[in-house]
């Protein structure tokens, strides 16, 4: 195979950290190669170094068989290197066909050729098989084919290297299908190359031909997929074996903790009730619209509920705002954790004692910050953050301690009720496993746990109780042990409530 792009022992370094050290690697024409590792472990500096935008402290990058210096953004594009970050970065009031040629407008006479650009846009779109009109505000698009928009974007742009930063963190099963189309599509043509990063390992059986597998930095393996089992390609990343890959903590079921009955909210949650246990995690699964996170947003007040009540430890709570649920000791870990749950420019200290002010402050209203660095380092100890120091910006931590400290802020607070959404979203194996023994810990000593995820084997393996929600209503519960995928599919699509004739009552049926 033709190797496009080749980088040789690479170094980088921030602030004297070294991110990178004597890291190899490389893409060849007509294949998928997946970029593996824990988080923090290089791989978007890496992938930054090849497109752009950093450059390196040492070693030798050749693109299409010439040497390169450092390479920018723009540099790099001109060359044919295209990468596309988790942040999908597209003008949402723009066309799909402006959004393709932005800053390579087509021009007659100095005036936009727009029908120009969008009968090449259709024309890309088409060689992809992509059912998409180049005159639709990119806005209006679904999550998925706003993935499809970027990469025609890349194709127009003439990239034979493209970069995909965890392309399907935000899609449902189906539109992940039609996105692997996509990708063997591009591949088999036979003269590009794909780098693909993820930490859904599942989705490698699906286009990997080899990976390429990182830790702490340095390179560790590359190897054809078939020639790999998916328990070495873990063990690479980590360092070690990990044994089981959900912990699940068994406990007898105590006293009710928490209680939703007939809690409505909008057109997306519809006459929910469920019940929260001691010694227990319950899961809610779904397919994307189902109502799940809507759900745990009316919980905790940030959109209003329609009618229902809420009871914590057997007492009628109530929650107009998320200020009220903070008080009762309610709390919700948002599925975007970066927009909604860390400010992301302040210090991990900041963080953390942010929404705890009234319990850090001395006399005359100034903050003890005796009292602050306890709360902090004990909250860093109890929950093992890995930072350099407590006055690092959160947004510079891996996915999971940003995850940590999300949970960290709350618990400094003697939550009784913790909400997760999305809690593994976007951070890798390992973490995973640290963030299911968090969940653990806060089981073992009373505090609630509800969380939403959409990844099947997560809510199968980890969670103790499941509820499964379909147009905004719960359509079914299972005890985790006796779940499996088709059964919680059947009520997550087959099953909807319907008012039958005869009694008045509402009952479920299979459609």
């Amino acid at each position: 195979m033709e190797i496009l792009a080749e980088l040789s022992h690479i170094d980088k370094s921030f602030f004297g950290v070294k991110v990178l050290d004597d890291v190899s690697f490389d893409v060849r024409a007509g294949e998928v190669v997946a970029l593996l590792g824990e988080n923090g472990a290089g791989k978007s500096t890496l992938v930054k170094i090849l497109s752009g935008v950093y450059t390196r402290d040492a070693g030798t990058m050749k693109i299409f068989g010439s040497s390169m210096g450092d390479l920018t953004p723009r540099g790099a594009q001109d060359l044919g290197i295209a990468i596309i970050h988790q942040e999908l970065n597209l003008c949402s009031h723009l066309t799909v066909a402006e959004n393709i040629f932005l800053g390579r407008e087509a021009t007659l006479g100095g005036i936009l050729a727009k029908r120009e650009m969008s009968a090449a846009a259709g024309r890309i779109l088409g060689s992809l098989n992509i059912d998409l009109d180049p005159n639709t505000v990119v806005g209006d698009l679904s999550v998925s084919m706003q993935q499809l928009v970027e990469i025609a974007k890349a194709l127009s742009a003439d990239a034979r290297v493209l970069i995909m930063d965890e392309p399907t963190s935000a899609l449902t099963a189906k539109e992940i299908d039609d996105l692997f189309v996509v990708i063997r599509k591009l591949r088999d043509g036979g003269s590009r190359g794909l780098v693909y990063i993820s930490h859904r390992l599942d989705e490698l059986k699906h286009i990997a031909d080899r990976v390429s597998i990182m830790r702490d930095g340095r390179f560790i393996k590359s190897a054809g997929f078939s020639e790999i089992t998916m328990d070495e390609i873990i063990a690479h990343m980590v360092g070690r074996e990990i044994k089981e890959k959900f912990p699940r903590v068994e406990s007898a079921r105590g006293r009710k903790i928490f209680e939703v009955r007939n809690l409505s909210a909008g057109n997306a949650v519809k006459d929910v009730s469920f019940e929260l246990y001691e010694g227990e995690t319950v899961g809610i699964a779904g397919l994307m619209g189902a109502g799940r996170t809507e759900l745990t947003r009316a919980i905790f007040g940030v959109d209003a509920k329609d009618s229902g009540r809420i009871f914590l430890d057997g007492s009628e709570i109530f929650i107009n705002c998320p200020a009220d649920a903070i008080a009762r000791g309610i709390v919700l870990a948002p599925e975007d954790r970066k927009k909604d749950g860390l400010c992301v420019r302040l210090s991990v200290r900041e963080n953390i004692t942010l929404p705890n002010l009234d319990s850090i402050l001395g006399g005359m209203g100034v903050v003890d910050r005796k009292k602050e660095g306890n709360m902090v380092a004990e909250t860093v100890k109890n929950l093992a953050i890995k930072l350099s120091g407590p006055e690092i910006n959160a947004g510079s931590l891996s996915g999971g301690n940003q995850q940590k400290v999300v949970v960290g802020k709350w618990l400094a607070r003697n939550s009784r009720v913790v909400i997760f959404d999305e809690p593994t979203r976007g951070i890798d194996v390992a973490a995973k496993v640290e963030i299911y023994n968090l969940m653990n810990g806060l089981k073992k000593n009373g505090i609630g746990v509800l969380f939403v995820s959409s990844e099947m084997p997560e809510i199968i393996g980890f969670a103790d109780r499941i509820l499964v929600m379909c147009e905004g209503r719960v359509t079914g519960e299972f005890i985790g042990k006796e779940a499996t995928q088709n059964k919680i599919l059947e009520r997550a699509t087959r099953f909807e409530v319907k008012k039958l004739a005869g009694d008045g009552n509402e009952r479920e049926e299979a459609v």
